[in-house]
């Protein structure tokens, strides 16, 4: 593998030519039909190959992402690193093999039927494992309302040519660029070239040491560069298709333009400067929804806590970071839950802000609020946790439409009391009034939530999100792999919203709505996405190594390691 580190600092690796990657696409593009035609059990053995690769290079992996991010690798909060890194690959893994094993068509532990007709499969828990594992969650897969919920397609009918895919990455989290690479081959069917981005392209020798089988056989490269790579790739006459993760912003760049000028004329004549089909998984102002209920003291300091974790995890830097606080304003309890939180997030660390544009985006966010409150103080190295108290709930407010990808959390109230009241008004705010449509929390009591029971399950089904959480943060959603991550369906190229399609998606369904994902309203023990977590380098350690190879007797060392937390 490549030297990536010198003695203090991680050192950049060399970006690949022009002609380089010419000649990398042209190899993808002469074994784009061999791909296509290989069967399954051959297509496990290339997910075998890559199971022994990560666990290869995760423990050197997970230490270089935490230099990069300013954490100590020996401290608890590097088993964020490790869990957002190798294990979420490892897991990704393991539920290919089970799923190509079933012939591309693993069956869901339930199908049901919604009264509309609206086809629903339960996905967790699998197994008596999950269920020990997992206790007291519960998560499904929304098919599209009238589509049949048919799973696998490459499986039961080839393309008749293969595609060669570029797959341009964020570089916020360890594990985005090999999911997205794992479900463009084995549930698209494309071969891939990767593009990794100049904020991390660090990890680039890591993936080509973990993929190296694929690399060696032509189904797999990694580019390093920066947009103008990016550009000359999109357009390249060998690619077939492009897949992304980033901004809006930065998708409208590659599909209709730099300059606002032509972005505007192509869209009016409906002439996209990219024509090839493109998926892409962006950001989302996402909103966390606290249906008022009667809490103890207790629920209102985990829930605080909660929250406070939805926020700070990975510095903010994630498209499902909490970024908006949805109250009831008749909630007794308001005041109290809002002074817990902040009181959490005052007693976090800050954390090195490592993605770029993070300041300016913050002070941007500080010119349009005044009244924001930072919560903590920080050096010129660190954003401070910060609360926007009273935004508006209005259409087209800064908050709402502008996703702060740093440690920001608006709190907005709607004039209501009422459970049932709320979550209706709650609804039409966050499909209305708040950009984005990836994934959404609604926090709901279960003395609440079973006196409201159908009024819940309206305001689940009619919300407009590619995954909801009840209970739970939606990195959870993400993390899990059997649940989809993406946009929720609909979004068009002139309004690209948070994306169009998904990854992950391990049951193969081929028309995915939407993930929701139930858990007990105070969970034990600590969640592992808990910045409070005290023994969460252990328990990530261990996790990994759990998901690599899921046996009944590396269980007590995880659920040990979860304890201590």
């Amino acid at each position: 593998m490549k030297e990536i580190i010198n003695q203090k600092n991680i050192a950049s690796v060399k970006a690949t030519s022009f002609e380089s990657a010419d000649a990398l696409v042209s190899r993808l593009t002469n074994r784009k039909d061999a791909w296509i035609h290989l069967g399954i059990p051959e297509r496990i053995t290339y997910l075998r190959y890559c199971l022994d690769g990560v666990q290869k290079v995760a423990a050197k992996w997970v230490e270089v992402t935490c230099q990069a991010k300013g954490i100590d690798p020996t401290k608890p909060l590097a088993g964020e690193e490790w869990m957002a890194g190798p294990m979420i690959i490892l897991r990704n893994l393991q539920q290919l093999i089970r799923a190509l094993e079933a012939g591309g068509q693993p069956k869901p532990k339930r199908w049901s039927t919604r009264s509309d007709g609206q086809v629903v499969a339960q996905v967790l828990p699998e197994s008596l494992m999950d269920k020990i594992l997992w206790m007291g969650f519960s998560a499904e897969v929304w098919i599209e309302l009238g589509k049949s919920p048919t799973q696998g397609a490459i499986y039961r009918k080839k393309h008749a040519l293969g595609r060669v895919t570029l797959i341009l990455e964020a570089g916020n989290n360890l594990s985005l660029s090999l999911t997205d690479t794992l479900y463009k081959l084995f549930v698209e069917d494309q071969v891939v070239i990767l593009k990794m981005s100049q904020i991390s392209d660090y990890d680039g020798p890591f993936v080509e040491e973990a993929f190296r089988s694929l690399v060696e056989d032509g189904f797999f490269s990694v580019v390093y560069g920066d947009a103008a790579l990016g550009s000359y790739l999109c357009h390249h006459p060998e690619i077939d298709t492009v897949h992304m993760t980033g901004s809006d912003r930065t998708h409208d760049a590659i599909v209709w333009g730099n300059t606002f000028e032509e972005r505007s004329h192509r869209q009016a004549i409906n002439q996209p400067l990219l024509t090839k089909p493109i998926t892409s998984g962006l950001g989302c102002v996402t909103p966390v929804l606290v249906v008022p209920g009667r809490w103890s003291k207790s629920d209102l300091r985990f829930q605080a806590r909660h929250v406070a974790s939805m926020v700070t995890h990975n510095a903010s830097f994630n498209c499902d970071a909490a970024k908006v606080l949805v109250t009831a304003k008749g909630w007794e309890q308001r005041e109290a839950f809002l002074a817990a939180l902040h009181e959490e997030l005052a007693a976090i660390p800050t954390r090195k802000a490592y993605y770029p544009g993070a300041r300016e985006r913050y002070l941007g966010f500080l010119d349009q609020y005044p009244q924001a409150q930072p919560l903590v103080s920080a050096d010129q190295e660190c954003i401070p946790w910060t609360v926007i108290p009273d935004v508006p709930p209005v259409v087209g407010e800064y908050a709402l439409n502008y996703e702060a990808f740093c440690g920001l959390l608006a709190e907005v109230s709607l004039d209501v009391s009422e459970p049932g009241e709320f979550l209706a008004k709650a609804v039409n705010f966050a499909n209305e009034k708040v950009k984005g449509t990836l994934s959404c929390v609604l926090l709901v009591h279960p003395t609440t939530e079973k006196a409201y029971s159908t009024e819940l399950d309206q305001a689940i089904s009619l919300l407009r999100y590619g995954g909801i959480g009840v209970n739970i943060w939606t990195g959870i959603i993400y993390a899990l792999g059997v649940t989809t991550w993406g946009a929720f369906p609909g979004n068009s190229l002139t309004n690209i919203g948070s994306g169009r399609g998904v990854i992950h998606n391990t049951y193969l369904f081929d028309y995915p709505q939407k993930s929701v994902v139930r858990s007990p309203f105070r969970i034990f023990p600590t969640p592992a996405w808990f910045a409070t977590h005290k023994n969460l380098l252990q328990l990530g350690e261990r996790i990994t190594e759990f998901e690599a190879n899921p046996r009944w007797s590396k269980l007590p060392g995880v659920i040990l390691a979860a304890l201590k937390g």
